[in-house]
This record gives structure tokens, sequence and C-alpha cells, in this order.
């Protein structure tokens, strides 16, 4: 890996020139302003970045509990299997739509008010939904909670940027990881919990007590900007219009496109090829707009677009070793949320540890970040290999092992990404840094649930047919495994259940290849970078 000067790379260092002749006194320049003292944490501060921590996280819980009750929220309001599914699409249609969009608003309201104003509207949604009289309501609520939900984890980065320190900037990123590890890992946990020992409608109310202790917090520790309502002026309407509509049609027909059997589907071509369109003519009119949403011109920097660009992948890795064991032990083992809760708590908790732990690592000089991207890594793609070997014996404790890795794994992959992205960025470009990056993470996890959803399916018919091709092609044996199983409908459960397994082995195999190929762009694309309190590069000695 190429060792660069960061003042070479990331930002323009100082140049050294040769002492000029003395100036007559008319033209003796005026002395340099000094460069403004770095700013220091205050008590108050500190409360106030915690509140905002604490919006983001829950808007990510939120996000993850309310998918996984909603087995139960139909089955309590009576909804169809088909018609429910678009509780949850609609919900993720407008939350990643909108964070493309938060940013901008969140400059111009300022960053407390909106924070607090979209706070506010999630907690008002969420208490609203269990009360829908009917179904299209229910829908209309899940729209603005995704919408309100949406807005509250770019406001994470734009603050962490602008108000730490250089010394403890990466432990603020470490807290903005959580909304990545530990909020969609402890989701299952918190589901669990409502929908069996308290009531299902607690997956949404949740959000209101933890909802106004984020408030007050932002209220009293957030400085009070002025409101910049004159940027409405030269506001982007040709990039609301086309980007918003097309990543909404683009996540609508990844998220239907399995009950619908994908291309198969009018519905699913329409999303998928007129969501492209609108989106490529998004990022078109984004490159050329004076105020854009997307600054596209920060993937010239290398760490950024590496960062961008390893961060698909890494969502990609982190929803696989969490789904795959979840479905495998739901479908073979007939699991519910409160039987997996102990493997998701076994990475969530001890991740509260980990991820300040490896914010320290990457806070010394010494550390080469892209060597603990690398090993975290190598770390996952370790995990998925050993996963393919699974069998239909395995249980929930087969999986502790396997997924204790990831308790290591996870800190050093997103934070050292963090790093890179962030590192160099001044405070004026953290909106459109947050923008694409929030976006392109959330955009990543529908992605990413599509691809085993529908992996997952072509692969379960495929090790389906085999199966009972395999059976019919050896009578004898069909017929011994028919007395044995004492009837067609045991022998069907267990072709099912092999299948199953088959299926689980290969999305491993799958997560394992993604892995490696993120690997494999470490020693090629970014450059070596340095803390954010590094002026310098350390002396070779």
């Amino acid at each position: 890996m190429t060792s660069v000067n960061p003042s070479t790379t990331e930002t323009a260092g100082p140049v050294v020139a040769s002492s000029p002749a003395p100036l007559p006194a008319a033209q003796a320049p005026t002395p340099a302003p000094q460069a403004p003292a770095q700013a220091e944490m205050s008590q108050r501060l500190a409360i106030g970045l915690s509140g905002m921590l604490l919006a983001s996280l829950l808007a990510i819980v939120n996000e993850q509990v309310t998918a996984l009750a909603m087995t139960d929220v139909r089955g309590a309001l009576s909804i169809g299997h088909d018609d429910g599914s678009w509780l949850t699409v609609l919900f993720e249609a407008a939350n990643v739509s909108t964070m493309i969009f938060a940013p901008w608003f969140g400059i111009t309201f300022t960053l407390k008010r909106f924070t607090i104003g979209a706070v506010v509207a999630s907690m008002l949604f969420a208490f609203l939904c269990p009360f829908s009289p009917n179904l299209s309501t229910f829908y209309v609520l899940r729209v603005l909670q995704g919408v309100a939900g949406g807005c509250l984890p770019p406001m994470l980065i734009i603050v962490a940027l602008r108000y730490l320190p250089p010394k403890i900037k990466l432990y603020g990123l470490a807290g903005y990881a959580l909304t990545a590890t530990f909020g969609p890992t402890i989701g299952t946990p918190l589901a669990a919990l409502w929908t069996e020992y308290v009531s299902w409608k607690m997956a949404f109310w949740q959000t209101v007590p933890f909802g106004l202790l984020s408030c007050v917090a932002i209220q009293y520790g957030l400085p009070q900007d002025a409101v910049k309502l004159e940027r409405f002026r030269s506001f982007n309407w040709v990039g609301l219009f086309t980007g918003g509509p097309g990543v909404a049609m683009l996540v609508m027909g990844l998220l239907q496109g399995d009950r619908l059997d994908w291309l198969n589907s009018t519905f699913v071509c329409v999303m998928l090829f007129g969501g492209t369109l609108l989106f490529i003519a998004f990022l078109v009119n984004e490159w050329y707009q004076p105020v854009p949403f997307f600054k596209l011109q920060l993937l010239y920097r290398r760490n950024f677009s590496h960062g961008l660009s390893t961060l698909v992948g890494a969502v990609m890795l982190l929803v696989g070793v969490a789904v795959i064991p979840a479905q495998f032990l739901a479908m073979v083992h007939t699991y519910r949320p409160l039987q997996t809760a102990p493997l998701a708590l076994l990475v969530a908790i001890p991740l509260l540890i980990t991820l300040p732990l490896t914010a320290a690592l990457l806070n010394m000089r010494r550390i080469d970040s892209r060597w603990i991207m690398a090993l975290g890594l190598s770390l996952v793609a370790t995990t998925c290999i050993l996963g393919s070997f699974m069998t239909s014996e395995w249980v929930r404790e087969n999986f502790y092992w396997l997924q204790s890795l990831q308790i290591v794994a996870q800190p050093m992959v997103i934070v050292a990404i963090l790093m890179g992205v962030t590192t160099g960025l001044p405070p004026t470009e953290g909106p459109f840094a947050s923008a694409m990056f929030n976006s392109l993470k959330a955009f990543t996890g529908v992605a990413a649930t599509a691809l085993i959803e529908g992996l997952g399916t072509a692969r379960e018919h495929f090790h389906s047919s085999m199966l009972v091709d395999h059976l019919g092609n050896n009578a004898l044996i069909a017929s011994q495994s028919i007395d044995a199983a004492h009837g067609l409908g045991e022998l069907a459960h267990r072709i099912h259940e092999q299948a199953v397994v088959l299926t689980s082995a290969d999305l491993y195999r799958v997560m394992a290849v993604i892995a490696v190929a993120v690997l494999l762009l470490v020693p090629v694309l970014p450059v070596r970078i340095y803390p954010p309190w590094c002026t310098t590069p350390p002396s070779n000695r």
C-alpha cells in the first residue's frame, strides 16, 4: 500500500518559497490573520451531540423494529400479506428518497430546528399508526413516518464535522457507526420484547420517550443558527422532481420484485427502468447544478470515492451476515424473533465497547486505516466462508462463534470507511457528503435485501428441483424415504429443509465473494490518511 503525505493528497499543504525582497513602507503587507483556535468540547455541546446521536439511532431502530414486527401488526389488524407488504415498501421508499434532500433543508432551517421538527413528526406519525381507521390511512402514515425518519441520520454527520474537535472527531464518527451496526442489530431483541411480552403497538410507540429525550438534549445543547430562507431562491427543483421519484421507484421495484416475479411483472419493470432513467437525469442535473443536493465533484477525491464504493459492499455484508442466520433458523427450526434475539444481542452489546476502541486505535498516528479496514473485511469473509459449511443440524448456538467475529470486524470496516470519507472535508462540504453517504447506505440496504430475497428464492427453487430429480431417478431410495418418513408430506418437508440449507450456504458464498472483491480495492484505490488531529505525517525513523 502506498503511503502518501496527506498534505499532498487530501488537502493542499503550505508552499515554502524564498524570502521576497523588502517592500517599501507604503506597500508593507498586513499581518496574516492567525488561525482560529480549535473549538473545545463543552459539556453543553456534548449533550446536544448526544441528542443528535439518539435521534439518528432512534430512526434506524424504529425502521428495523417495525419491519420485524410487521407480521404481528398484520395479524392484529387483519391485513393480508400482499397488502401488508406495502406498509414496509412505502416506508422504505419515502425514507431513502428523503435522505437526498434532508441536508439541504437542515442547513436552510438550521440543524437544530429541522432535527427537532423531524423527531416530533416521527413521534406523532408513529403514535397514530396503530389508530389507523383503514389501510389507506395506514399507508399514508407510513409514508409520512418514512419521510420524518429519513431526515434524521444525515444530520449526525453534518454536526460531527461542524462541531467536533479534531482530537475526538473519530469518536463522533464511531457514534455515527452505531446507526449502521448497533441500530439494525438491536432491532431484533426489541421487536421480540414488544411483540411477545407487551404489545405490537409498542413497535411504533417506542419512539415517543426516546424522541422526547433527544429533543430536550438537542434544544439545550446545540447552538442556534439563523434561518436561511433566501436559499430557496436557488432551489434545485429539477433535482427534487427527478431524484426523489427516481429513488422511490427503484426502492419499490426492488422490494416488490421477489413477490411479483421481477421482470415478469409490468409494475416492477416500470419501477426499475423508469426509476433508473429519472435517477440518471438527476445525476446529470447535479453535475451542472450550481447548488446541488449531490456534489458529484467530491468523487475526484480518491478516498471519498473509495469510501462510497466500499460502503456498498460493507452494507451488503452487514445485511447478509444478519439476515442469513435469522432466515435459516426461522425456516428450518421455526424460530421467532424471541429465539433469535440472543444471537443479535451477542453482536449488538459488545459493539458499544469495540466501536470506541476501534476509534481510539485509528486515532493513533502510526496506525494505517487501510490495514484496519482490510483486517475487518478479512474477518467478514472468514465468517461467510465458515458459514457456507452449515448443515440442517445447526441451531442458534452454532452461530455464536461465527457471529462473534462481527464484534471486531464491523467496527473496523465502518469506522475506517467514515474516516476515509470525512478526512479533509471542510464543514461546508459536510451536507453534500452526508447526503451522498446516507442515501447510498440506505439504498444499498434495500438492494441487499432484494438480492438476498431474489437470489434466495431462485436458488431454493433450483435446489428443490435437483433434490426431487435425484429422488425420482432413484426409485428405491425414494420408496424407502417415503416409508421412513410416513408419508409424502414429511418427505416434502425434508426436501424443503435441505433446500433451505443449501440456499443459505450459497448466500454465504455470495457474501464471501463480495467481501473479497471489496478487500481487493484496499491496496489499489485509497491513499494513506492520518487522524484528523494530525497536521503532518510522522517522522521516518
